[in-house]
């Protein structure tokens, strides 16, 4: 009886970690514009066999049979960055992430300091690329970027971004109250739906949001406009206000929602009072 009970707890265990890994190769294979390439090339395989094998075409079989037993190998070689970046995401967790969580008013006073230092960089069309790290560690790009851990403030990212200076090149990174590093290069999206008038800074944030969690905002060097690039999807010219109220909504912790909401009830119950 007990046999029969952690054998069949055993198929049970052996399934739920066979859909969590679908489910999770899924999950950022719809964030991840070059591993959906990768799923749909072997799905026009399989059909492509199933059709070879129905119709009798041996030829076309014998082809397919080597491309089955060589593509793994073909897969892992070709898109070994979009892979290793898949298995880093599914280890990261949030210790490796945000290296706290903010407070209301810190992530107030972090939104204030952005949008002043985006309102001076928009009106003298300054191009800048600011990359908030959410859940997601950003180690790989902080490593070789230029390292400063400072306390965020508009003036020092207007100096980074500010043109002729050795750091403007590339995007700022920054992580929980602190702005870790600046030139850090990320890589850019391969999404052939993007409009060819989007430049690198675009095509960067958007990359880094397609393989991440994080949050990119961009200003345009060219005509000032803000972006906000969030889950492979790109907020396009935004007003301050709106860049604004969306860093709010994002940084907002998910788990603070229900705490926050009751308490400013409470305070409202008091006020009536």
């Amino acid at each position: 009886m007990l046999n029969a009970i952690l054998s069949t707890l055993s198929k049970i265990l052996d399934i739920v970690i066979v859909w969590f890994l679908i489910y999770q190769l899924l999950k950022f294979s719809i964030k991840n514009f070059k591993l959906r390439l990768i799923f749909k090339g072997v799905f026009f395989i399989i059909i492509l066999k199933l059709l070879s094998d129905f119709l009798k075409l041996n030829t076309v079989g014998i082809i397919l049979e080597y491309i089955i037993s060589w593509g793994p190998l073909a897969v892992i070689v070709i898109f070994q960055p979009e892979i290793r970046s898949v298995l880093e995401s599914i280890g990261r967790t949030q210790l490796l992430g945000r290296h706290k969580t903010l407070t209301v008013d810190e992530r107030e006073k972090m939104v204030y300091e952005i949008i002043n230092a985006v309102e001076y960089l928009k009106k003298n069309k300054i191009g800048a690329l600011i990359v908030i790290e959410r859940d997601y560690s950003l180690a790989q790009y902080i490593e070789p970027a230029n390292k400063l851990y400072a306390d965020i403030s508009s003036e020092l990212l207007i100096s980074i971004f500010f043109p002729n200076n050795p750091l403007h090149d590339g995007g700022v990174i920054i992580q929980g109250d602190k702005i870790t590093c600046a030139g850090s290069v990320f890589p850019t999206s391969m999404n052939p739906s993007i409009s060819k008038r989007l430049g690198t800074r675009h095509r960067a944030a958007l990359g880094i949001s397609e393989i991440s969690d994080a949050i990119a905002l961009i200003v345009s060097e060219e005509t000032g406009r803000i972006s906000i690039a969030i889950e492979s999807e790109l907020n396009y010219n935004l007003s301050l206000d709106d860049a604004k109220l969306l860093l709010l909504e994002e940084l907002q912790p998910k788990k603070e929602t229900f705490y926050e909401t009751e308490s400013e009830s409470e305070e409202n119950e008091e006020i009536s009072e």
